[in-house]
């Protein structure tokens, strides 16, 4: 993947309500998958060749920043060179605040033709005149920010994140902690208790404070502008415990959204790890080792027995069972011989494969997968939450009243001065956020701890806030319904042999060979603790099943092919095999030359826990569908099992990702609970994707944004039950918080509001919301 494609493009300008209304830590991380698809020119209808040319929606705003017009100044005079394309990787750009400050300051500058913001892979494609890149270096550096060029020829999977270190966090939760433990209790000198909150503060704050000292200077009133100016107002009237946990904890809710967008962005990653390297083609009548990316359509490619497939192809020679559930979601290996479909990424069995390209390996279908996961990602509607979007308008109004209640009545009503200064500043007390701000991060960190306590691992608070309002749940049946290993559901026997076990010389050949199905039935006969025969002459059918000698007599173990090979299916056989067939079991058949000894029927057993989940979310008012690679028969005869509302089999991806869409498009939040990387592009398209923790794969698991650590579904509607009860504290809290400070404004206006009164408002207001979203840890499930 190179950069031109990884994630979906920016262009052109962008409402400013897309930019400023972040989440309430600085922007909203979780929802930074959602914004281009929404932010896409396209979508507003404008030409995205020339975004300065019409960019007449921020021509109020290019004279926000002094620095940023003389830097962009500088700049336009470098310009001379022919267009082109620059692509530069900015670390510091992992939201919308930081993307509006480029986009006011870049795009003010002449020789700057176009922009294309990737903030999933914090990457910005420049088109410009200028002869080299550091005058745009220079522009991105004025606004605090460091630009490193990219080589869009090589792939642009992004680095490792470089973490920071955590100990200044922690010591600034501590020192915050005995700040307020100092001034509850009366212990200890004043100076202590600011001095201690003041290292809190240094410690948690100054990227805060950073970012709002930019967002002030190009007068924008973000919520990083918020915070500074409610730490700086609170330490002004002497809270400096209050200014220090406000502080710390905003520190603590950035945190953990940028964890969770981490995993986002090593997704790909882990997409693009499943197709090898290196394909063996035959060049010249030899066998060489290239890098797949570089192999032709129709290049002849030979995969060896175990080897994961480099390429799409059509096989030519040879036969082998593969196993799919990479791509397909199959939950059994599927029989090879020429003329059938290879996927890259899927992995052969036990037998060598000679097969033809049919796609290049940025065609392929894992590729389109990969593509598919990021169009999803970027499609997603973005959540704005309230709190930001109250604290924008909020602030500045509180402001306005607070300098209007200062100046009007003395000036045109006669007023005494320092009476309503003295009114103004209790005004710009109340003015202070600090509990709005802080009852969300407070009521969404206890949410999250609650749910990893449960064995739920939820990667954001915004999963955790839509999870109340999912009306369908769809499920994948392998690994997820089913616990992904087959079992033996049937043993028929069809004829006697004397002093023989027919069942036995089954499971003899069986545990000779290394076919899942076969598996399945040397397992079930292990478990009986079956004495097993001596097999002698066993020889491997590729596709069919094995055949060996005991005690002289040669056996056939193998699949419905091999009967009909052999010669030996009857009328009566053939409807016994159907009926199974039918019921979405494999079923394999012990013969000798003489006819069918014993049929054995195989299948992916349901989960116990399946059933009482799907119950629950029956009462929770939530729809089940489930979708699934396998044939339509065991689509619907587990879903029968399980009480799911709807079943679909046959399913490849984007099928998959097709049915979560039609459910949204009916006005319906989606939930996706998957295991495999077919599940990714549903599980990134979902309002919330699910994985299943401990059997799911590594990508399924960073797509989602839901983990069900112990493979439990019971935790779907847990997890539902805590969206809910986090909905309501939140409601409360802001509910608290809004209320208190409308007292205190009425009471302020009439004349009967004092300073200290709006101190302990503020402070109280503050305790509230802390305490009631700390409930949600005793939260049971």
């Amino acid at each position: 993947m190179t950069a031109n494609r990884q994630g979906p493009i920016i262009h052109g300008p962008v409402q400013d309500q897309e930019h400023s209304a972040g989440s309430g830590c600085g922007c909203d991380k979780d929802a930074l998958l959602q914004a281009p698809a929404r932010e896409h020119t396209h979508e507003h209808g404008h030409d995205h060749d020339h975004d300065h040319d019409h960019d007449h929606d921020h021509d109020h705003s290019k004279d926000r920043s002094a620095l940023a017009r003389d830097a962009a100044s500088a700049a336009s005079g470098a310009a001379g060179g022919e267009l082109r394309w620059t692509s530069l990787r900015i670390e510091a750009m992992d939201c919308p605040t930081e993307e509006r400050l480029l986009r006011d300051a870049l795009g003010r500058v002449a020789a700057v033709e176009n922009l294309d913001f990737n903030l999933m892979q914090r990457l910005l494609r420049v088109q410009h005149r200028f002869d080299s890149i550091d005058p745009l270096q220079k522009l991105v550096a004025s606004l605090g920010m460091q630009a490193e060029p990219i080589d869009e020829s090589t792939p642009s999977s992004a680095p490792p994140t470089q973490h920071k270190p955590w100990w200044p966090l922690a010591l600034a939760g501590v020192a915050a902690a005995a700040s307020e433990f100092f001034e509850w209790f009366a212990v200890g000198p004043q100076w202590l208790v600011a001095a201690l909150a003041i290292a809190a503060i240094l410690g948690a704050g100054l990227p805060t404070y950073k970012k709002g000292w930019i967002a002030l200077k190009n007068r924008n009133l973000n919520i990083n502008a918020l915070m500074s100016i409610a730490v700086t107002g609170a330490m002004l009237i002497g809270q400096w415990p209050e200014a220090a946990m406000v502080a710390v904890l905003f520190a603590v809710a950035e945190l953990i959204e940028a964890k969770s967008l981490d995993r986002a962005r090593n997704a790909i990653r882990g997409l693009l790890q499943l197709a090898p390297e290196l394909a063996t083609i035959q060049i010249d009548g030899q066998w060489s080792d290239v890098p797949a990316k570089s192999v032709a359509l129709d290049a002849r490619v030979r995969v060896r027995p175990g080897e994961r497939i480099a390429l799409d192809g059509e096989v030519l020679d040879g036969r082998s069972s593969v196993n799919q559930a990479p791509i397909t979601g199959e939950s059994l290996p599927v029989e090879k011989q020429p003329g059938d479909t290879l996927f890259a990424g899927t992995i052969n069995g036990e037998g060598a494969l000679e097969y033809r390209v049919t796609r290049v390996a940025d065609d392929s279908t894992l590729a389109r997968i990969i593509h598919a996961v990021e169009e999803a990602q970027g499609s997603r509607a973005p959540t704005q939450r309230f709190v930001d979007q109250f604290s924008r308008i909020y602030t500045p109004v509180v402001f306005l009243i607070a300098i209007a209640t200062a100046l009007l009545p003395p000036l045109f009503f006669g007023g005494a001065w320092l009476d309503w200064i003295y009114r103004a500043l209790v005004l710009l007390v109340i003015a202070c956020p600090c509990a709005l701000v802080i009852s969300t991060p407070v009521t969404i960190v206890s949410g999250l701890s609650a749910a990893a306590r449960m064995g739920i691992l939820i990667k954001g608070g915004v999963f955790l806030e839509l999870g109340r309002s999912l009306g369908w749940i769809a499920l994948d049946k392998t690994g997820t319904l089913t616990e992904g290993r087959p079992r033996q559901t049937d043993y028929a026997p069809l004829r006697e042999l004397p002093g023989v076990d027919v069942r036995t010389l089954a499971a003899s050949l069986a545990a000779r060979s290394d076919h899942p199905v076969s598996q399945a039935v040397a397992r079930a006969a292990e478990a009986d603790n079956l004495a097993l025969y001596g097999v002698g002459e066993l020889t491997a059918l590729p596709g069919r099943g094995v055949k060996g000698e005991i005690d002289g007599r040669t056996y056939h173990l193998g699949n419905h092919r091999l009967v009909e090979e052999l010669q030996l299916c009857s009328k009566e056989l053939e409807a016994r095999l159907d009926a199974l067939e039918q019921q979405g079991k494999t079923v394999i058949v012990l013969l000798d030359d003489g006819g069918a000894l014993a049929l054995f029927a195989v299948a992916d057993a349901v989960k116990e826990t399946s059933r009482e989940a799907v119950a629950q979310l029956h009462e929770l008012g939530v729809k089940t569908l489930m979708l699934t690679g396998d044939n339509p028969h065991t689509a619907a005869a587990i879903g029968a099992q399980v009480g799911i509302d709807a079943a679909q089999g046959n399913l490849l991806p984007e099928d998959k990702l097709r049915e979560v869409k039609q459910r949204q498009a009916g006005g319906s939040r989606v939930g996706m609970v998957g295991d495999g990387i077919n599940d990714a592009p549903a599980l990134a398209r979902a309002d919330i994707g699910f994985a299943m923790g401990a059997a799911g794969t590594d990508t399924a698991i960073e797509t989602a944004g839901v983990a069900l650590m112990d493979d439990d579904l019971r935790k779907l509607p847990s997890f539902i039950r805590l969206s809910r009860q986090t909905h309501r504290v939140l409601i409360q809290n802001i509910t608290l918080a809004l209320g208190i400070k409308a007292v205190f404004l009425a009471l302020t206006l009439a004349g009967e509001g004092t300073l200290w009164m709006a101190v302990f408002a503020d402070m109280g207001a503050s305790l509230l919301v802390v305490f009631n979203g700390l409930r949600l840890l005793r939260h049971q499930g």
